[in-house]
């Protein structure tokens, strides 16, 4: 069953063009704010993605003039009353949505429309690659709900991509970053017309998708575990196992004869 036959309430999966999925998220009228369901969608909409493999990039945007605000405040008066455990179900249950979308094999990309705060923020911080439009501005509003910005993995995310001194500056105040300050420390790779933002993240798709499907995974899955693994030696380790697997395929080898034949490269991703 293909990720586009599914139905899902707080998001919308369209298909532009062929191996590229944009996912937007579509609550509006709370600025696309988290709520249990979503996270639950977030499963199974990267369940549904990694059965497909016709689909090789998943754009990620927000409908109407944010990407995400966050959690909805408007499910959060129940918080103070949860128990430990039933707290700690909750948090367990929004982070298990988080990494499934963080997990897919396919890249990323985050193309942030307007704000992203709180868990919002933390949403683009899960993407492999973020661009943003000149009217986005990102914040870890935590601490100004009382709450911490060690959340959906924004403690570990946004220091690997700022640095731990401007990361901690950020979440400490919980000010806005602007896009064009985004773009300077390296949190986005590139700032765009408010219209243009979530066509250039589909033609940035497209670039990606014109390469080797099991090279940009493997590539990946290299990056996003070499990011946690503790020694140069070890990476390497790691690397020279996906070369293996990498020469053993289909694409390998159609990558190496259309390039002696001068032709372009018909991948099967296996």
């Amino acid at each position: 069953m293909s990720v586009l036959e599914h139905v899902f309430e707080t998001f919308t999966v369209t298909s532009p063009e062929p191996g590229i999925v944009v996912m937007t998220l579509n609550r509006p009228a709370t600025y696309n704010s988290m709520t249990d369901l979503m996270f639950d969608e977030f499963e199974r909409v990267a369940w549904a993605i990694d059965d497909d493999d016709d689909i090789r990039v998943l754009v990620l945007t927000g409908a109407g003039r944010a990407f995400c605000s966050g959690f909805d405040l408007a499910d959060a008066d129940e918080l103070p009353d949860l128990g430990a455990v039933g707290m700690l179900n909750k948090q367990e249950r929004a982070a298990r949505g988080m990494l499934a979308l963080r997990s897919v094999r396919i890249p990323v990309i985050a193309a942030v429309n307007g704000p992203a705060a709180g868990g919002g923020f933390s949403l683009a911080l899960a993407a492999d690659v973020r661009i943003a439009s000149e009217s986005a501005k990102f914040n870890a509003a935590f601490v100004k709900i009382g709450l911490s910005a060690g959340d959906l993995g924004t403690s570990w995310l946004l220091p690997r991509l700022v640095g731990p001194g401007r990361a901690s500056e950020i979440t400490f105040t919980g000010r806005q970053v602007l896009a064009d300050e985004a773009y300077a420390i390296g949190l986005v790779s590139s700032v765009h017309p408010d219209t243009e933002v979530v066509d250039e993240a589909i033609a940035m798709a497209r670039r990606i998708a014109e390469n080797s499907p099991t090279g940009v995974q493997l590539s990946k899955r290299a990056l996003q575990a070499n990011a946690e693994i503790g020694s140069y030696q070890a990476a390497i380790e790691l690397e020279n196992r996906g070369q293996a697997l990498a020469t053993r395929t289909h694409d390998m080898a159609e990558a190496l004869n259309a390039f002696k034949e001068k032709r372009p490269a018909h991948y099967r991703g296996e």
